[in-house]
């Protein structure tokens, strides 16, 4: 499992998305404030067909604004955000890679920020396919349940990761890193998984 392979774009560029084909692609975003459209940091973890992840996110400008409990949280302020894309102006380049892959998210939080945000933006509301980590990391560690829980935090501590919760990129890249260990702890791929054909996902239009 090749880890190292990881590419950071400029935060505030778009030119830098990453192309080709990939057997699936983490997704995390973080939020200004308690309206779960105010995406502020988008972050993809793409898992290569060697396993290997490029990782890469931008900061958004929310178009709404930051509350103290948020900033605290992850970091990101209004400051943060000074010229960054809005969710209407980077979400068309993104779509275009994300509706031919497998998408993983760690809870049903990033989805629905999503079609949040393309409904508040006035955005067609895509056909993505979405697979929880949550739930694969419930059948790779059991134990887990009632004695620490499957959050991102408790499994970095569990499995030994190292990241920065709270960055859109590096969670998207420990939810990528969850599904490849726990392919490892299960003996069974993530296609098989989660019933998917890497080939069918990458050759059908949506």
């Amino acid at each position: 499992m090749d880890t190292n392979s990881t590419f950071r774009g400029d935060e505030r560029l778009t030119d830098a998305i990453p192309k080709g084909d990939f057997r699936f692609i983490a997704l995390d975003v973080e939020t200004s404030c308690g309206d779960s459209a105010s995406i502020c940091q988008i972050g993809l973890a793409c898992v290569g067909l060697d396993n290997s992840i490029q990782t890469w996110s931008a900061y958004i400008d929310p178009l709404l604004p930051f509350s103290p409990f948020n900033v605290e949280l992850h970091g990101i302020s209004a400051k943060t955000v000074e010229d960054a894309p809005t969710f209407a102006e980077i979400w068309p380049k993104l779509q275009l890679l994300l509706t031919r892959h497998p998408l993983v998210q760690h809870s049903r939080f990033d989805e629905h920020a999503i079609n949040t945000a393309c409904k508040a933006h006035g955005l067609f509301q895509p056909r993505l396919s979405w697979s929880n980590s949550v739930t694969i990391a419930r059948t790779a560690w059991p134990e887990l349940k009632g004695n620490g829980g499957h959050g991102l935090a408790h499994l970095k501590q569990h499995l030994g990761l190292e990241f920065q919760h709270h960055d859109a990129g590096e969670d998207a890249r420990a939810a990528a890193l969850i599904v490849l260990l726990a392919e490892i702890e299960l003996s069974r791929t993530f296609e098989q998984m989660t019933s998917r054909s890497t080939a069918f996902q990458l050759s059908f239009s949506f």
